[in-house]
């Protein structure tokens, strides 16, 4: 068995695909289990090649897994604690970064600057297996009764400081529909009061939240089927990116080099603020970063995103 720690949310399962793949290709016999919090299981099948799903939700627990794996991978963090957790599996290997506290001194040496993406290939390469970093599609689900064709808003983030204020998100779906978008709002359940603040301001029916009302494979197939996705950096921006679905990602303060949609490809339109000179956040509401992004720059960039993919359409056409 070949044992693989990602205990995190969307977005983290998301960017660890290519390493994924990567080891289902290196050990095509094993069973490949990834240690993750039991309700990414329909994102899970959508990776495919995960043979089963060990519910981990944080690092708090012991991991049960039967067997000792021959090969344990932290695709988690640089340790010590993810670490600790998948040795106590007792695998026969142990790839991860080098952690002298967790006497792992076998591996690269983290790096906080570099993709999330690439940091997962990096470590596998390290130890021989190749990973394509841009392995990152996921498997279209069908529709199955959902609206196609619709604009997802997607107001909230677990991390309040990467929100994009409320207001403008209403100033946004006020627009988008006047120019004939039919727009949703996604989120939690936890998130579903935002959103209904969102849509109220903005005009939209009650209908138009469907924030606590999808479950994950629900999510990601509206997505999939979407006409565009704005959003902060979050789970959804990935699910974006995996079905190439066009969108506009509010970066800060975590830059877009660290989590954003690879460049090269150009349904995806970043808008970041962060390289400039901000005050001291008092903690409370958006980021300065995020605050700083404009109305009239997000309609500008969903403007060019959607004619790029109207004229690219024609000339393949």
């Amino acid at each position: 068995m070949i044992l693989v720690l990602r205990a995190l949310g969307v977005g983290d399962l998301v960017t660890a695909v290519p390493a994924l793949r990567a080891l289902r290709a290196a050990y095509p016999s094993r069973e490949l289990a990834l240690a993750a919090p039991a309700w990414l299981a329909p994102l899970v099948d959508l990776v495919g090649g995960v043979d089963r799903l060990v519910d981990t939700a944080g690092l708090d627990r012991p991991i049960r897994v039967g067997a000792a794996p021959q090969v344990a991978v932290n695709l988690h963090g640089r340790g010590p604690q993810s670490h600790r957790l998948l040795a106590a599996t007792r695998p026969g290997r142990l790839f991860a970064f080098a952690n002298p506290e967790a006497d792992h001194t076998d591996g690269p040496r983290w790096s906080a600057d570099e993709h999330e993406v690439d940091r997962w290939c990096r470590l596998l390469s390290w130890y021989d297996i190749a990973a394509d970093r841009a392995d990152l599609d996921l498997r279209r689900p069908g529709a199955a009764g959902l609206p196609t064709g619709v604009t997802v808003l997607h107001p909230g983030s677990k991390v309040p400081a990467k929100r994009w204020p409320a207001e403008r998100f209403a100033a946004l779906a006020r627009a988008l529909s006047e120019q004939g978008h039919r727009v949703l709002l996604t989120g939690s359940a936890d998130e579903r009061a935002l959103a209904g603040r969102v849509a109220e301001a903005a005009g939209l029916p009650s209908d138009a939240v469907l924030a606590g009302r999808t479950d994950l494979g629900a999510l990601a197939a509206l997505v999939a089927h979407a006409r565009l996705v704005v959003s902060g950096d979050t789970g959804v921006a990935h699910l974006a990116t995996a079905y190439g679905t066009v969108s506009v990602v509010l970066f800060g303060p975590v830059p877009p080099a660290h989590w954003g949609p690879p460049p090269d490809r150009p349904r995806h339109r970043v808008l970041w603020a962060g390289d400039g000179d901000w005050p001291r956040w008092d903690g409370v509401g958006s980021h300065p970063t995020m605050a700083a992004l404009r109305l009239d720059a997000v309609l500008a960039a969903v403007a060019e995103v959607e004619r790029l993919v109207r004229v690219s359409g024609a000339v393949a056409a």
